[in-house]
């Protein structure tokens, strides 16, 4: 793919009205993504907008400006965070995210020392595909319950909202074209609103309370000036800041840390996978220029700065290197554009009060959707490699990872006066990686060596 074919080059700056428009196509893209994260899981999204610009704007700064990738909220923290928050609270939680973080860091460390051709190795589609499949499936439960259940109790009307947000998503999915295509989980978000919003008006089942978002309108209203107005618009989230909010000391677990550490390795594929992609799209390896170790720095740096204000861990976005595709814009000052408007967006009351009036079961209904999306990669991400499931070594691992992390098994490991507890994806991973050293007959496991292959460089 040549330089020619792209509407506006890496270094480009566009021409102001289109940088702001091209900069809210990607706001959109990442927007229903990443405050589903946080609104699973109990943090800010207000906070996590912020995070994700911050992040976002440190990523481009690591990777010298030569990446067009925007970071969001990481799916696969769900499951962890949610545990870990019941440990150690949104503190325990931010520590377990920082971890990762540094996670990241040694990992870009050994890529520039080592090169990438020891990743395969440890990490094998045969490991990262089931640990893939446990990550969506293992939240099924939680998508179900959000959209069946009020308090712990079967609700046909929640269940009736989730029903249509989930099938507009699935409509916009399949059917839109262009830019619409790319945020079918947005137009699903407000399809949902909107049926909730004409359930509450016409019947009796106030499943929408929209009080706050009437209560930060007439606040602005109310001013008695137009500074008064602007002070009135603007809100500082809820940040969770160490030291501030919480005492390290305190609140750390290690029960946490072999929550949340696994993690990292999967999302690392993850990552890689999507470099990949953007390269090919791009026409450039960016694999090789500016480095793998440079991009996975950035991962870790997002991350790290999410875990010192309260805000979910961040990744690189699929649904934003979409919108480069159709596109064609591949500039940075684009995504950097993006990254200040959420930004923003964080500090506007009203859009925060906006999200969290959003219903449960609507959320619920667009989680039934990603969450399998998360199960399919994985699969799709054996299919790709083409790994025989017909090796027995092959189905054992698999079959192995699948069970022990759906199916919940933990164990408790004694460090000094506490049990260290190891649960769900983070045990199935570590069993993977422990049954993928020691079995014989590696090799089928890596099947036809894609998963890591660098791009061919293009000029």
């Amino acid at each position: 793919m040549s330089d020619k074919n792209m509407v506006l080059g890496i270094r480009d700056v566009p021409k102001t009205s289109k940088w702001i428009l091209f900069s809210i196509q990607h706001l959109f893209a990442m927007f229903g993504a990443t405050i589903l994260v946080p609104f699973l899981t109990e943090l800010s999204p207000a906070v996590a907008l912020v995070s994700s610009g911050l992040g976002t704007l440190a990523y481009l700064v690591i990777t010298k400006g030569q990446i067009p990738a925007y970071l969001g909220s990481s799916f696969a923290f769900i499951a962890p965070i949610t545990s870990a928050m019941a440990i150690g609270g949104t503190g325990g939680v931010m520590i377990g995210s920082f971890l990762a973080g540094v996670v990241y860091g040694i990992l870009s460390l050994l890529i520039a020392t080592f090169g990438t051709d020891w990743i395969i190795k440890v990490l094998p589609p045969i490991v990262v595909g089931p640990v893939i499949v446990v990550i969506g499936l293992g939240l099924a439960p939680t998508a179900i319950d959000m959209a069946m259940n009020v308090d712990g109790e079967y609700s046909g009307i929640h269940f009736s909202a989730a029903i249509v947000t989930l099938l507009i998503t699935v409509i916009g999915s399949l059917l839109f074209k262009g830019f619409f295509g790319l945020i079918p989980i947005l137009i699903g978000i407000i399809g949902g609103y909107l049926y909730s919003l004409i359930i509450s008006i016409f019947t009796s089942n106030k499943i929408l309370d929209t009080s706050g978002v009437q209560a930060a309108w007439d606040k602005i209203m109310n001013a008695g000036s137009f500074g008064e107005a602007i002070q009135s618009i603007f809100l500082v989230p809820e940040f969770v800041i160490p030291f501030v909010n919480y005492n390290p000391a305190d609140v750390f677990s290690w029960s946490i840390v072999w929550m949340m550490v696994p993690v990292a390795v999967v999302t690392v594929a993850e990552h890689i996978g999507d470099q990949m992609v953007l390269s090919k799209i791009a026409g450039k390896n960016f694999i090789k220029k500016p480095g793998l170790h440079r991009s996975i720095l950035g991962d870790g740096v997002a991350t790290m700065i999410a875990s010192a204000l309260g805000g979910p861990p961040n990744t690189t976005y699929g649904e934003n290197i979409g919108v480069l595709a159709i596109t064609r814009v591949f500039s940075v000052f684009v995504i950097g554009g993006a990254a200040v408007l959420a930004i923003l967006f964080g500090f506007v009351g009203i859009i925060t009060e906006l999200i969290a009036s959003i219903p449960t079961a609507v959320m619920g209904g667009v989680s039934i959707l990603l969450f399998g999306i998360i199960a399919s990669s994985g699969l799709r991400m054996l299919i790709d490699n083409q790994i025989d499931l017909g090796i027995k070594r092959n189905l054992v691992i698999s079959s192995v990872i699948l069970v022990i992390g759906i199916g919940g098994a933990y164990i408790n490991i004694p460090l000094g006066d506490v049990d260290v507890t190891i649960a769900g994806m983070a045990l199935s991973a570590l069993i993977g990686l422990v049954l993928n050293l020691v079995l014989p007959d590696k090799e089928s496991g890596y099947g036809n060596g894609q998963m890591f292959a660098e791009p061919d460089d293009q000029e």
